[in-house]
């Protein structure tokens, strides 16, 4: 099985699927990207011989958030505010992700920024690397975290280390994360995704139905959890977006500089 859904290819080795983001480099995020990943999913849910999934991307980052570079507003406000107004709500999207039935392991290599970070959360488990980079840096962007971060974040690494990357808005390297239980295989640049699809041929092993309801159990409730989180996250991203220092923080992310703040 191969196939191609928009930005996202589908393989399926034996019982063992690999949705893969071809956006290279950097593999920047916007609702439709996500769209096509929430539609592999579910394409995968539908196919019996899929027992896992690994979820990874081409290129040198993971996914690096949004494209600050870009010079349309139209594309930062897609990723920014999470809404988009020719294709719905990109944190729906992100919700039906988190509603898929079967397990999903994540190739993190290099960055996986803001909503990139989201992203990389949404599997049960991550492969990193000292090379890996998380950061959920939406404060020096004068905003609020997005995609469920605010509620998968603190449940993943407690709530005292999330609050650490929410204020603070730094980067973690891969080191850390495994150190922190945010990764669960920490290996070589080279090897994450073959660590990522061994990790996921392990689980495809066993009863294929027994795992899928063992995980639902262990799940349960958690998209429903991630749809409230969002609907919150998107108002408190809705009024930040009009703000001064908002607008600062976005040209400041793409010149690579502080941004000079004014609480406005």
């Amino acid at each position: 099985m191969k196939e191609k859904i928009g930005d996202a290819e589908v393989t399926l080795d034996g019982h063992v699927a690999t949705v893969e983001i071809r956006r290279p480099p950097h593999n920047f995020f916007d609702h439709m990207l996500i769209g096509n990943l929430a539609d592999a999913f579910n394409l995968l849910d539908e196919e019996k011989e899929c027992r896992a999934i690994v979820l990874a991307a081409e290129g040198k980052n993971f996914c690096a958030g949004a494209n600050f570079q870009s010079s349309s507003d139209d594309a930062d406000m897609k990723t920014a505010d999470g809404r988009s107004s020719n294709s719905g709500s990109l944190y729906q999207e992100a919700v039906r992700l988190y509603s898929n039935k079967k397990p999903v392991v994540g190739a993190i290599q290099g960055a996986a920024i803001g909503g990139g970070f989201g992203l990389a959360l949404v599997p049960d488990f991550r492969v990193v690397c000292p090379e890996t980079r998380f950061a959920a840096n939406f404060v020096k962007l004068g905003f609020h975290p997005g995609f469920g971060l605010t509620y998968r974040l603190p449940q993943l690494i407690g709530q005292q280390k999330a609050n650490l990357l929410f204020y603070t808005g730094r980067r973690i390297n891969g080191d850390t994360a495994y150190e922190w239980g945010l990764g669960d295989v920490l290996t070589t640049l080279d090897q994450v995704r073959a660590e990522a699809q061994k990790l996921a041929a392990e689980i495809a092993e066993n009863a294929p139905l027994g795992v899928m309801s063992t995980r639902a159990t262990m799940r349960d409730g958690l998209a429903e959890a991630i749809r409230k989180q969002t609907d919150h996250e998107l108002k408190e991203q809705t009024w930040l977006r009009g703000t001064e220092d908002h607008k600062e923080g976005v040209r400041a992310v793409a010149e690579r500089r502080p941004g000079n703040f004014v609480g406005r």
